[in-house]
């Protein structure tokens, strides 16, 4: 988002709803927020142009897709320059295991939220291409072993 956008009663409720049921018809959004369904889709049109709404998608079950261990890998890179700090982020973006990271302040750069199959997979990716990754001088991983709490929405109070 370039630039933030004033948001009223209505389009928080609708940023709301669509973080909750994202595949609601505009008809029914629209009935939810007492507005015209023209009028609910030219809100959020402008949300969407605006950036406010950066896009949809299904939230997807690791485990029904075999995705069974979820790790948190705090990665301290050698140097900080900005070589170092730049290849570093182009070699995540070729991992498919690398679900998000995060650059933090701090003892460590990176945070790796990290999805594989099992402990042999994370195994393989940790040693063939993590530890492999030009610039990482320290790791240090965390498995997952409950969901205490998962929100995809944001707080919008």
């Amino acid at each position: 988002m370039s630039e933030s956008i004033a948001l009223d009663r209505t389009d928080l409720r609708l940023l709301a709803l669509l973080q909750q049921q994202g595949r609601l018809p505009n008809s029914e959004l629209a009935q939810q927020v007492n507005l015209s369904p023209s009028a609910c889709l030219r809100r959020v049109q402008r949300l969407e142009a605006a950036g406010v709404i950066s896009g949809y998608g299904a939230r997807l079950d690791p485990r029904a897709l075999g995705l069974g261990l979820q790790a948190f890998v705090r990665v301290q890179l050698q140097k900080h320059g900005q070589e170092s700090v730049a290849h570093f982020a182009d070699s995540v973006q070729d991992w498919d295991e690398v679900v998000t990271c995060h650059a933090l302040t701090g003892d460590m750069d990176y945070l790796l939220h990290v999805v594989v199959r099992d402990l042999e997979h994370f195994s393989h990716f940790l040693l063939d291409r993590l530890l492999n990754a030009a610039g990482v001088g320290d790791v240090n991983s965390s498995f997952v072993l409950r969901t205490v709490k998962e929100r995809h929405g944001l707080p919008l109070r």
